[in-house]
C-alpha cells in the first residue's frame, strides 16, 4: 500500500504518494585562535546522541530557504552573523539519523574567532560550545566527521585559488601573520620570499600607516585586504594563485 503525505497550503492541498525525508543544515565554522585552525563544535542535550560533540545544526523551516536556515543556526547557536559561508555538499545516506531519513545540506563558514563570543542560544538548545583545534576532534554525532573533513579539503583547495582566508583573520594584519595562516591551514612551510612577492603583486593588499612591535623585532607594518582591488582584479580577468 502506498503511503501519502498531505500538505495543506493557502492555496490549494498536495497529496504525495511517497514520504518525504526531513531536511536539515549542517555548518562547519572554522576560526583561527592560538596560530590553531580550529572548528566551532556543540554538545548535544538532547537525544540522539546525548552529551555528543556535534557540529551546529537544525532543521529547514517550511518557510526558509537553505540559506536562510544556515544563517539561523549560525546566528542561534553561535552567535555569529555577517560572515563568510558557502554551501558545501548534501549529505543523504539513509541510515545517518537514527531519528528517521534525514538529509543534511553542509556549509562551511569562516570567522575571527576572537570577534565572536559563544553566545548561549536563547532557546537554550544550543547546549555547550567550544572552539576544537581541527587535529585534535573528538568523535562526532552522526556523520559530522566526514562532513568535517569534506569542509576541511575545500578549505585547503579554495585558499589556493580564492583570498577566503583573510575572513580568519582581524582587519589589520602582517604578512607574518598572513603567511602563518597559509602554512596553518595548508600544513606546509611556504617559501617567504616568493610568498610575499605574489602577494603583493596582486595588488590587494594595502599597506597601512600602522606597525605591530612583537618583543624587540623591528615593527612589522600592518595590511587590510582591500576587497575593491581583489573585484578588479577578478573582473580583468588575472586568476589569483598561491
Amino acid at each position: 500500500m502506498k503511503r501519502t503525505t498531505t500538505l495543506n497550503t493557502k492555496q490549494s492541498t498536495f497529496c504525495y504518494e511517497y514520504p518525504r525525508p526531513c531536511l536539515t543544515v549542517d555548518c562547519v565554522v572554522f576560526g583561527l585562535a592560538l596560530e590553531q585552525l580550529k572548528v566551532l563544535l556543540v554538545q548535544r542535550d538532547n537525544e540522539p546522541f546525548p552529551n555528543q560533540w556535534s557540529l551546529p545544526g537544525g532543521f529547514v523551516r517550511m518557510e526558509e530557504s537553505l540559506d536562510d536556515c544556515a544563517k539561523r543556526v549560525l546566528l542561534n547557536k553561535t552567535g555569529c552573523e555577517n560572515i563568510y559561508f558557502e554551501q558545501l555538499y548534501t549529505f543523504g545516506t539513509p541510515d545517518r539519523d537514527p531519528r528517521g531519513r534525514t538529509i543534511s545540506v553542509a556549509y562551511y563558514a569562516l570567522v575571527n574567532s576572537s570577534e565572536f563570543p559563544l553566545d548561549q542560544d536563547a532557546s537554550g538548545s544550543r547546549g555547550q560550545a567550544e572552539w576544537f583545534d581541527v587535529q585534535n576532534i573528538p568523535n562526532l554525532a552522526f556523520d559530522h566527521s566526514q562532513i568535517l573533513r569534506i569542509a576541511l579539503a575545500r578549505l585547503r583547495a579554495k585558499i589556493t585559488y580564492q583570498p577566503i582566508g583573510f575572513e580568519l583573520l582581524p582587519n589589520k594584519f602582517t604578512l607574518s601573520k598572513l603567511q602563518k595562516l597559509y602554512e596553518i591551514i595548508l600544513g606546509d612551510t611556504l617559501d617567504k620570499r616568493n610568498f610575499r612577492k605574489k602577494l603583493l603583486g596582486y595588488g590587494i593588499l594595502k599597506p597601512l600607516q600602522a606597525w605591530e612591535r612583537l618583543g624587540r623585532q623591528r615593527p612589522a607594518q600592518l595590511y587590510s585586504f582591500d576587497r575593491v582591488a581583489y573585484k578588479r582584479l577578478i573582473n580583468e580577468g588575472t586568476t589569483f594563485e598561491v
